[in-house]
């Protein structure tokens, strides 16, 4: 078996586990009950899931010059949903969109006593 044979199965491979991290974020942004956990189903897996992707798209392409490119968008990819889905999740905690029976720890109830209104995400 050559070295490129050996590199296009990891690279199905990648593909196949990729596709299998997408699917369980969306299974699990249809499946879960209240919003914080959608949003840790949709941004976990699913930046998992691109790296195993663009992993088995580098092992396919083998050119060096793609690989920054790709390096840079999974680098993007990590750093935005994490932002994003925090300052979603805060926001829908200010506007009383979190379901308080399902929370474990709540750090927030206590920097909100002094809020007038609702505030954040209508």
């Amino acid at each position: 078996m050559s070295v490129g044979a050996v590199l296009d199965v990891l690279a199905a491979a990648c593909l196949l586990v990729g596709a299998g991290f997408a699917l369980v974020a969306a299974v699990g942004v249809v499946r879960l009950p209240d919003l914080l956990s959608r949003m840790h189903a949709a941004t976990k897996p699913q930046v998992i899931g691109l790296a195993f992707v663009v992993t088995g798209l580098a092992l396919s392409l083998r050119d060096p010059s793609v690989l920054g490119f790709l390096a840079l968008v999974v680098l993007l990819q990590m750093a935005t949903s994490v932002i994003s889905s925090h300052m979603v999740g805060r926001a829908s905690f200010r506007a009383g969109q979190v379901r308080d029976d399902l929370l474990v720890v709540d750090e927030l109830s206590e920097s909100t006593q002094d809020w007038e209104g609702g505030r954040g995400a209508p």
